[in-house]
């Protein structure tokens, strides 16, 4: 079994001042050699973090010390290697960007739904599922039958719901997203604008992937995951797909045999993207990369992207 225990976390709660939360959660985190991304803001604290047993245990115990944090929750998987390079905490104006001011998860959300129950709710004729998360997210793996928003950032969500509304009226709205966090704004969004039957994935697509046997699954193909794994599937056992060190998305041994693919300069899905200025810097970084992993040492390669 792994050594290396993976920690993805939300807690929506008002922190009153979130700098100073920072410096003491940060030289834990060192002091534990647990890497990864945590957000703070005045609603709350995301991330995920990978480290020890015992390093995970003491981060996730000073975290459920903060203001309203006593019931955080977690989901947990591993990992073979260390799925970050370095330890980031980081001050956001939001913990997840949807750039309504308007929400608030703390006030109410849609009607939580057990990994268990889902396949029975999804599957009812008069509910729409729709699928919250970004279009590089949703191209490697969705849930039969779910709609695609096809947005390129969380915040892009309320204009496309107020565009396509019309088609989903009168009917039960059910939403999923990777751990569930992005549910929590996009539900109470919802309710906002009067819909009133909103139903959103407990934990998310990780909890489902963790619980529900592969066999009765209605889940297609694999999950991104915002760490090195790149995705994980059935089990959270980790995926075949790397990252796109241009663009930041994922690809596939498919997308890597493409005549278009160089390795850290572009893929299929950004080939287009980079002009030869940008590209010529991503291949110096390239000739970086391969000459510190001649001399052993690690090197930030980028690439990486957010919730958002």
């Amino acid at each position: 079994m792994s050594d290396i225990v993976v920690a993805a976390l939300y807690k929506f709660t008002p922190f009153e001042d979130p700098e100073a939360i920072r410096g003491p959660l940060r030289a834990l985190c060192d002091a534990e050699g647990v890497r990864g991304t945590l957000l703070l803001a005045h609603e709350g604290v995301n991330g995920t973090i990978a480290g020890t047993r015992a390093g995970i245990d003491a981060v996730l115990a000073h975290l459920r010390g903060l203001p309203g944090c006593a019931d955080l929750e977690w989901k947990e998987s591993s990992a073979d290697l260390m799925p970050f390079a370095r330890m980031k905490v980081r001050l956001k104006k939001e913990i997840v960007t949807l750039g309504q001011p308007s929400v608030d998860p703390t006030a109410h959300v849609g009607t939580y739904v057990e990994p268990k129950d889902w396949n029975a709710l999804i599957r009812g004729n008069d509910v729409v599922v729709i699928d919250t998360r970004n279009d590089y997210e949703v191209g490697i793996g969705t849930f039969k039958g779910a709609v695609d928003p096809n947005t390129k950032s969380f915040g892009e969500f309320p204009d496309w719901w107020q565009a396509n509304k019309e088609r989903f009226a009168g009917r039960k709205v059910a939403m999923f997203c990777t751990g569930g966090i992005r549910c929590e704004k996009s539900t109470n969004y919802l309710m906002n604008e009067g819909v009133e039957d909103v139903y959103h994935l407990k934990g998310g697509i990780l909890k489902y992937l963790e619980e529900v046997p592969e066999e009765e699954s209605l889940w297609d193909g694999q999950c991104y995951v915002f760490d090195g794994r790149v995705s994980v599937g059935h089990g959270l056992v980790q995926g075949d797909y790397r990252l796109c060190h241009a663009c930041g998305r994922p690809i596939s041994a498919g997308d890597e045999a493409s005549e278009v693919f160089e390795e850290g300069v572009s893929c299929p899905a950004c080939v287009d993207e980079y002009d030869g200025v940008a590209k010529e810097r991503f291949r110096e970084r390239q000739r970086q990369i391969r000459l510190a992993r001649e001399r052993g040492e690690a090197h930030m390669a980028g690439g990486g992207r957010s919730t958002d």
